[in-house]
């Protein structure tokens, strides 16, 4: 199933940078979004995401999105409304960091997916990479 780019839901991110939102969380609106060109992903890794978003929003507040690069790589982005005293910067940066380490197969299988099924890249190409990588 092909996508073109403009039927991929995009989302400005500065300095001529695009990027997929998958999904995100808002703390303000008490609500999660998943991107539905995302839907054939299978049930246990969108409950993940979905728990991810939520709970890093009850633990730093703000918004959180987790989306693609346009090379396959994952970005989280979490921001704050204006002058809102309860969001924790420090602990945004903290949960990304652990988000990072502990969902770090996830996350890299996510990358996987992505490139094969939107960039059309080789999928033996990219697990030779990955296992290179690993320690």
């Amino acid at each position: 199933m092909d996508f073109d780019k403009s039927s991929i839901e995009e989302e400005y991110a500065g300095q001529d940078r695009y990027r997929i939102v998958i999904c995100g969380a808002n703390s303000y609106d008490k609500k999660y979004y998943f991107n539905k060109k995302f839907d054939n992903l299978p049930t246990n890794i969108k409950e993940e995401l979905h728990i991810i978003c939520v709970l890093f929003t009850e633990e730093a507040g703000g918004i959180f999105t987790i989306s693609f690069t346009p090379f396959g790589h994952i970005e989280f982005d979490t921001r704050h409304e204006e002058g809102d005293l309860l969001y924790d910067e420090i602990s945004a940066r903290l949960l990304i960091k652990e988000i990072r380490m502990r969902k770090r197969e996830m996350l890299d299988a996510l990358s996987i997916y992505f490139r094969v099924t939107f960039l059309h890249q080789n999928p033996a190409d990219l697990i030779e990479n990955y296992e290179e990588e690993e320690p």
